[in-house]
């Protein structure tokens, strides 16, 4: 039909995108050509879920009670046919016989060991056919027989009975042994009846299969263009996210770009900053020793001073009469061999002075290689304008092919009148339905006649069992243990005609029943054991699928019918569990191997132009300037600024020597002591007057003198490290920042190129997450072939649940009371016997009227006239 090629060309359209799509390459290159850097992963994507279909069958049937007479039936068809399924024979009777059978090809070695193996393995339905035939000729021959036996009244046909010791046991043997005949015929009609009313009862609610699995096929057709439709949909998601990433390759591509290059720029550029700041740290420490050292020259000169005039004060008080006294004077020498100490002991008036090194830093530093710095970071940082500058014509060129995608996409599915096709499917499913339901009535009334017929069988047994039931009602309510055989009242006579009635109608009855029983049997059995056991366990799909089963230059049956392609790997065992796990037709019928439609994928989802169009992405970086030619010189200046001629060593050797020969506070202490251990007078006060004199002297110059040696000192060892190799560091920052802009300018190339690979690898990636969910929900949830494995379940269900176990189970209900029937026949005319009234009975009487001892013989006799009877 026209609409089923539409609808699996287009689905195999959707399917095949996943199976013919290639990653694009990696670059291989970047700022460094011995490393690559993999793509950064792509971001999911949501697409949602394709709207489901909600199927309405539930292909599944429990039996309930009647459940346990089919395991009965099923168990004794296992006894009688055990063997395995016989697959391998099916098949090569097939093969064999599909030109057609001859019946002299039947005499060929192959076509015999065939046969003999069909019939071992119907070995035991032949036996139990066998069986039954022969019940059915012979019965009716005994039956015949019987009756002209009886009427030659034999066999039970005289209308005598033998008095014995146990007829009373033998009559209650014969009377229970036909109670249990009669339950079991019974059962068998119960059975029988169950299974006939199951059968009509479960034919109607087919028709609920039947509409649910319409209405399930309807509800696929009418899914299938909304799915199909939200598939075509979802290619906008995709597309968007694109669009989202091309409004955005400043900060994406040159964002990458400038990530890869900073590598090699910024810490150049940390470099030179933090040398504009050693600049400014430089001049600090240049004013700062300028500063100290005029301090120390000045606080140097008079200390000098201060002290020669203390030191010659001293010595005149020392020099003091009192001195001479003997007691005293050892403290006046011990202090007057002190006073050369009080001396200065660093002099700064020789050191050079740092204004020449200080002039050319103030110099260089009137221009701001801060602000220079940062307009190269500035710079740099503009990258990402950049590259959304020199690539606007290119995004605009792939908007356009994105666009023009989607169109193609769009076009190609209205390509194809899928609506208009599955609309004439559901009219064909509608018209369908109608017609199958013009049926209905016929079904009902040949179900009818069906049960009328199965219940007319019935009643055959049911009249044999009421002549049983009454023959054993009326002979065990009217036996009179008094009566003899010729005197036994009406009701007991009537119990006995009602038995052999019964065995009349045995008789007549059973053979018809067994011929029912067999035939249904033969055919029941086999259809049980042939086809609906495998079609359960799926090995009736194995002979299906059997490779060049109809053909020897057909592989596979299902494609060859379906696709006039039997090469196909498709199969009919495979189809059936993909629909029965509810996955979509796409994927059970493999329509990826039909149609080839590489191109049209390659001229719209997976554009090879894409890649070809970003192939050609050229960003021009050479606008970059890290540092300008002012901030050059700058620094070049800064190392030839005279910082490194600096006599270090000097200030270093002055600041680390003591301002004094001694400690003026010690010296001052000293003296107190020992002007403590003079006697009180001018010379004690006045020694402790030049001790106070020393420690002003230390307070107002020396502390000065003290804290501008160290900030000296703090400043030379700066200076000292900032001067060491300070050419050799400025050499090593140009060229570094000399390196990175080569590589801006040079050698950026590798690194755009392969950015610009992972950007559109990126791109690409969103197309395979969309097409990738297309394949994933083709294969789920697009055309979900639920309905077809259930038609093939509803299909068993009522061939096998409702059909076959019914019929089988009938036979085998029937099949009881046949066979019950025979001893049934036999054990009624045993019993009869004891109920009918004879013609003549038995009497007991002497064998000589002399002898002493009475001996008694039995004699017939008639039955007395009776008048009521």
């Amino acid at each position: 039909m026209l609409w089923t090629r539409w609808l699996v060309l287009l689905l195999c359209w959707w399917g095949s995108a996943s199976g013919h799509y290639q990653q694009p390459k990696q670059g291989d290159s970047r700022a460094d050509p011995h490393r690559q850097r993999s793509a950064p992963p792509v971001e999911p994507l949501d697409f949602g879920f394709v709207p489901a279909a909600v199927y309405d069958t539930h292909a599944y049937y429990e039996p309930g009670a009647m459940g346990i007479l089919f395991h009965m039936v099923h168990a004794f068809l296992f006894v009688v046919q055990p063997n395995s399924f016989p697959k391998d024979l099916i098949v090569k009777v097939i093969q064999q016989n599909m030109g057609g059978i001859k019946l002299e090809e039947w005499r060929k070695p192959d076509n015999v060991v065939l046969l003999l193996e069909g019939f071992y393995y119907e070995l035991g339905f032949l036996v139990c056919a066998t069986i039954g035939l022969l019940f059915v000729v012979l019965v009716p021959v005994l039956g015949m027989c019987f009756c002209v036996c009886r009427c030659c009244e034999n066999c039970g046909g005289e209308m005598h009975q033998r008095q014995r010791k146990n007829t009373d046991c033998r009559r209650g043997f014969f009377t229970a042994t036909l109670i249990v005949t009669t339950i079991l015929i019974i059962l068998g009609v119960v059975v029988a009846h169950a299974a006939n009313h199951n059968m009509s009862s479960h034919i109607k609610s087919t028709r609920r299969f039947i509409n649910t699995n319409i209405r399930d096929l309807k509800t696929f057709a009418n899914n299938t263009p909304a799915q199909i439709e939200y598939m075509t949909a979802q290619y906008t998601t995709a597309k968007n996210k694109v669009l989202s990433e091309l409004d955005n390759i400043g900060p994406l591509l040159g964002g990458r770009i400038h990530s890869q290059l900073e590598k090699e720029v910024v810490p150049s550029l940390d470099t030179a900053l933090r040398m504009a700041g050693a600049m400014r740290e430089t001049k600090e420490a240049l004013e700062n020793v300028s500063s100290s050292l005029q301090v120390l020259q000045e606080g140097t000169d008079r200390l000098k001073d201060s002290l020669s005039t203390e030191r010659a004060s001293l010595s005149n008080t020392l020099s003091d009469p009192a001195c001479t006294n003997g007691a005293v004077s050892p403290s006046c020498n011990a202090i007057r061999s002190t006073l050369f100490q009080l001396g200065i002991n660093a002099d700064f008036s020789k050191l050079p002075g740092v204004d020449y090194a200080l002039e050319n830093v103030h110099t260089v530093l009137k221009t701001d290689l801060s602000n220079i710095i940062q307009r190269g970071y500035s710079s740099f940082n503009d990258t990402p304008r950049l590259v959304k500058e020199q690539t606007k014509n290119i995004v605009a060129g792939v908007k356009g092919m994105l666009d023009k995608i989607g169109s193609e996409i769009n076009n190609f599915a209205k390509m194809f009148p899928v609506e208009a096709s599955l609309a004439n499917f559901t009219i064909f499913l509608s018209q369908g339905q109608k017609n199958i339901e013009s049926y209905y009535a016929q079904i009902d009334q040949i179900d009818f006649y069906r049960w009328i017929g199965c219940v007319a069988v019935l009643c055959m047994v049911v009249l044999i069992l009421s002549f049983n039931l009454l023959g054993l009602l009326c002979g065990t309510c009217g036996y009179d243990k008094q009566a003899t055989p010729t005197t036994r009242g009406c009701l007991s006579n009537t119990g006995g005609n009602l038995l052999m009635a019964g065995v009349g109608f045995s008789f007549v009855f059973a053979w018809v029943l067994m011929a029912i029983v067999t035939t249904l049997f033969v055919v029941g059995g086999n259809v049980e054991k042939i086809l609906c056991e495998p079609l359960a366990n799926r090995q009736l799909f194995q002979i299906i699928d059997t490779p060049f089963l109809v053909h020897p230059a057909k592989k596979n049956f299902l494609p060859g019918m379906l696709f006039q392609n039997p090469n196909i790997d498709l199969t009919l065992g495979s189809m059936y569990r993909e629909c029965y796990d509810n996955n979509g037709l796409y994927h059970a019928l493999q329509l990826e191997t039909m149609f080839n439609i590489n191109s049209f994928l390659n001229r719209t989802v997976y554009n090879k132009d894409l890649a070809k169009v970003f192939e050609s992405v050229q960003v021009d970086l050479q606008d970059i300037t890290l540092l300008e030619h002012t901030g050059r010189d700058n620094l070049i200046n800064f190392a030839n600024a005279g910082i490194g001629i600096i006599d270090y060593e000097a200030y270093l050797a002055e600041v680390n020597k003591g301002v004094t020969l001694v400690d003026l506070l010690t010296f001052s202490t000293d003296l107190e002591g020992q002007a403590d251990q003079l006697p009180r007078g001018a010379l004690e006060n006045a020694l402790k007057g030049h001790a106070s004199s020393i420690r002003q002297i230390h307070r107002e110059l020396v502390v000065p003198m003290e804290q501008a040696m160290s900030t000296m000192s703090q400043s030379i060892k700066q200076l000292q490290k900032t001067s060491s190799d300070l050419p050799v560091k400025v050499t090593n920052i140009l060229s570094a920042i000399d390196a990175a802009e080569y590589l801006i300018s040079n050698n950026a190339s590798h690194v755009v190129n392969q950015e610009t690979k992972n950007y559109a690898q990126s791109l690409v990636g969103y197309f395979k997450q969309y097409t990738d969910w297309v394949h994933n929900s083709l294969t789920a949830e697009v055309a979900q072939c639920k309905p077809i494995s259930n038609i093939v379940d509803s299909m068993e269900i009522v061939a096998c649940s409702f059909i076959a176990d019914s019929v089988n189970t009938f036979w085998f209900g029937l099949g009881l009371c046949s066979i019950v029937l025979l001893p049934s026949i036999i054990i009624s005319i045993k019993l009869a016997k004891y109920y009918r009234r004879m013609d003549t009975e038995d009497v007991f009487e002497d064998s000589s009227p002399y002898s002493d001892t009475l001996i008694q013989f039995p004699r017939a006799s008639a039955p007395p006239i009776c008048s009521d009877c």
